[in-house]
């Protein structure tokens, strides 16, 4: 099901958290961006999703004249799908300078020529329509080369992997308070996630931007000043990733 997130002025944001069911993979959200009649679609994951993607963007867009897809990084459940995607519009692939020479072996040989548009470590302001969206870094949360995407007029982030919570249903409902879904979230966190420094750094980045939403890639969203805040401070605050590794991690049975 289709889930608009943000709808004024000609700039549209949909979300889609249902396309991928029951056993066939772990529960992923996608996005469109339309923005002035362009549009991009973020993380729009493998050929799990890429059929039923396809279908549901079509109400909202001629999928041929898709501006641009956008991938946070590498991993097949984010961006497996490019070559379909390549194939059947006439998009750019925008995604991280280092993972830039990586992603083209999901797609032929020629295929990504002059189509990939690499985001430097600092990031980059996008342009769609007579708007933008920033890709902001997010590295080593959870992948070295990693970015997350903000839309400054709907003050919505894409946080990608961080704020991931793979609990029961309710996708499109957002998070009341961080106890409703801690079961589903500090697991993952603790493992993915590369360690406190990183998390300690990119809070501090996301406090200067105005996030009114935070929409991770899987399960539910933090939406409002209260919930978003009590989620920076518990990210703040993670032990996560090396800090908890010790040398009986790493010994030889």
């Amino acid at each position: 099901m289709a889930v608009e997130l943000y709808n004024q002025g000609g700039h549209i944001i949909v979300s889609f958290s249902d396309l991928v069911k029951g056993d066939e993979g772990v529960q992923s959200n996608q996005f469109l961006v339309v923005s002035d009649g362009h549009a991009a679609l973020l993380d729009p994951g493998g050929d799990l999703t890429y059929s039923r993607l396809h279908m549901a963007a079509s109400k909202y867009i001629s999928i041929k004249n898709l501006d641009y897809i956008f991938a946070s990084h590498q991993d097949p459940d984010i961006v497996a799908s490019i070559n379909r995607w390549l194939t059947g519009t006439n998009c750019k692939l925008v995604c991280p300078e280092v993972w830039s020479r990586f992603i083209p072996h999901f797609s032929r040989a020629g295929k990504t020529t002059e189509r990939i548009i690499p985001v430097p470590d600092r990031g980059m302001d996008v342009p769609l329509g007579r708007n933008y969206l920033k890709a902001i870094p997010a590295h080593f949360l959870h992948s070295e080369g990693n970015f997350q995407f903000y839309d400054p007029i709907s003050k919505i982030l894409f946080s990608g992997d961080m704020g991931a919570n793979l609990g029961p249903g309710d996708y499109d409902k957002p998070v009341k308070n961080l106890k409703e879904i801690m079961p589903f979230m500090e697991g993952f966190h603790k493992r993915y996630m590369n360690g406190n420094k990183i998390c300690r750094l990119w809070v501090n980045m996301v406090r200067t931007l105005d996030v009114q939403w935070i929409v991770p890639q899987h399960g539910r969203s933090f939406k409002g000043k209260k919930v978003v805040t009590e989620f920076l401070n518990w990210v703040e605050n993670l032990q996560c990733g090396v800090d908890l590794m010790t040398q009986d991690d790493y010994r030889v049975n």
